[in-house]
């Protein structure tokens, strides 16, 4: 299942577990494929170097060197008018319309009132957990 994650996700899976660390192992697992623009890798790159100085303890680099080779990149045009209050979260919307993919996983408030918008569904990582990798 291709799906876009937000920040917030990906970096809470990587430093704090919980869903968000479900998803990644999902994605260890092969039952999850990323997918990112270069403005997403490096918001997770910037944020993660944030918490690494709170959190000497993780390291956020091999993760970022695992995207690297094993997610799914698209380029992204710019939208053309925003659509989130918050202007950093029109990038995960717009990787969402150029690589065709339905679903991004948040737990942004503002990001997660735009679920719908162009066939997209943002869902908090607790419900695309208990929906989507849940044991069958």
């Amino acid at each position: 299942m291709r799906v876009i994650l937000d920040t917030n996700v990906f970096v809470s899976g990587v430093f704090f577990g919980g869903p968000p660390g479900r998803i990644l192992a999902a994605w260890r697992d092969g039952r999850v494929q990323p997918v990112l623009s270069a403005e997403i890798l490096e918001e997770y790159r910037r944020v993660g170097q944030i918490l690494g100085g709170r959190y000497p303890g993780v390291d956020l680099e091999p993760f970022l060197a695992l995207l690297a080779v094993h997610a799914d990149f698209v380029d992204t045009p710019a939208l053309p008018e925003p659509v989130s209050s918050d202007p950093d979260d029109d990038k995960f919307l717009a990787c969402a319309v150029a690589a065709g993919v339905t679903m991004i996983v948040s737990g942004d408030k503002d990001l997660v009132e735009h679920s719908g918008w162009r066939g997209v569904h943002i869902l908090r990582p607790r419900r695309f957990v208990d929906e989507y990798l849940a044991a069958p």
